[in-house]
């Protein structure tokens, strides 16, 4: 009985560990593909398209009037318009915007989400009269030339393009340690994919699209929490390559407390459960039936285990692997713990690593590990609320001038 026992438990073992091994290798291959991206050479102007910039704002009346205010002004060679669609926004804050010259779409939902938002916005906005969406999140602020570089991508011919999102500040350690994961994020998911030929993830914000294009991808979002993702889908069924854009800068405001933290992630978790299971299957008959690699990616990504989880579930199967398991396969998951540490080191920009505030943030990382505990236990939320991560018109932008 007690050999039947420890059979089964070497199962499970083995199972689980090839799972890991999958989740660290899948990493580890587009981390090192990240440093092989070349710089992308930018086009000659040959046309200046007119550009519908799509700002959905929940609440927050602040946050938008500094940041509908920056995109309103900033510079571009041809024609573009601000379109903030205000949900839940005060009279005051819509008066001022319209000052500013914005256009401001009001819309009244049930359940709030910002696919709704965008599509709202897109059925009221004459498709004649644009060729290129942006849509940018409440907080983002574009950096210099970043529609001038929009026009080119697009004049090029290409039907999707995502920006280099990276913070804007840094005035906290959970601010610092979520902008080391974005950075990463960025180096694997964008970079590395785009490095040997697939599309990067789409992020959610500082992402452009031919307007009726984007119109297209809106039709039926439905209510979903990771429109970004639906639409990541769409895109890969299409088999239309998104294009990024390493060089060109929206800033984005990080995390600065372990509350706020916790409440993104639960939303994230939340609907990358939502597309395993919407898209597993088809995942595997897009694969077989339409060689339809990029589609299949997508489903790969959805199966990964939270970067975060990650590190925190090796660390714990590495001293229980050492107490429990005996001979090689007791060393099997330091290895892979050590695997995902190099992949993570190597992700990271060297300017990162010239920052004081990164020992701080390291140290910073079991209690980031336990609010996404705490929001593996909250995902069901998501579904029931819009759930949207707060902001301050006050972060500093110290990373602004570093570009």
């Amino acid at each position: 009985m007690i050999d039947i026992f420890k059979d089964i438990v070497f199962a499970i073992s083995s199972v689980i560990g090839i799972y890991l091994l999958f989740n660290c290798f899948y990493l580890l291959f587009f981390a090192i593909a990240g440093h092989f991206l070349k710089n992308e050479k930018k086009g000659i102007v040959t046309a200046l398209k007119k550009i519908a910039i799509l700002i959905p704002a929940y609440r927050e009346d602040a946050v938008i009037l500094e940041s509908s205010y920056r995109a309103i002004n900033h510079s571009y060679d041809g024609e573009f318009n601000v379109f903030v669609v205000a949900d839940g926004l005060s009279e005051h804050a819509i008066e001022k915007m319209n000052g500013f010259g914005c256009t401001v779409i009001p819309v009244y939902f049930e359940k709030s989400t910002k696919g709704k938002s965008l599509l709202n916005a897109m059925n009221l906005i004459p498709a004649d009269r644009y060729d290129i969406a942006l849509v940018l999140d409440i907080d983002n602020i574009m950096a210099d030339n970043f529609l001038n570089d929009l026009n080119i991508a697009f004049a090029e011919g290409h039907k999707v393009v995502q920006t280099h999102r990276t913070a804007k500040n840094l005035n906290t350690t959970f601010a610092f340690l979520d902008a080391c994961n974005e950075e990463i994020n960025n180096h694997i998911y964008r970079k590395g994919h785009y490095a040997v030929g697939l599309s990067p993830a789409l992020i959610g914000s500082g992402m452009a699209f031919e307007f009726d294009y984007l119109h297209s991808l809106l039709k039926d979002i439905g209510e979903t929490v990771g429109e970004d993702k639906e639409m990541d889908f769409k895109i890969a069924k299409d088999k239309n390559k998104i294009v990024y854009l390493n060089n060109t800068y929206v800033y984005d405001e990080k995390i600065e407390n372990a509350k706020v933290f916790t409440q993104q992630r639960t939303r994230w978790i939340a609907a990358q459960i939502e597309f395993f299971k919407k898209y597993f299957f088809e995942g595997f008959r897009e694969l077989f039936v339409n060689r339809n690699f990029e589609f299949f990616n997508k489903v790969l990504q959805s199966m990964l285990v939270p970067r975060m989880l990650l590190l925190g579930l090796l660390f714990v199967l590495s001293i229980a692997g050492l107490a429990f398991l005996k001979g090689t396969f007791s060393y099997y998951f330091i290895v892979l713990f050590g695997v995902l540490c190099f992949t993570l080191l190597i992700s990271l920009p060297l300017k990162f690593y010239r920052d004081k505030r990164l020992v701080s943030a390291v140290f910073k990382i079991p209690y980031a590990l336990w609010c996404m505990v705490i929001a593996l236990f909250r995902i069901k939320r998501a579904k029931v609320s819009f759930m949207p991560t707060p902001h301050t018109s006050k972060s500093q932008t110290d990373q602004l001038s570093q570009k």
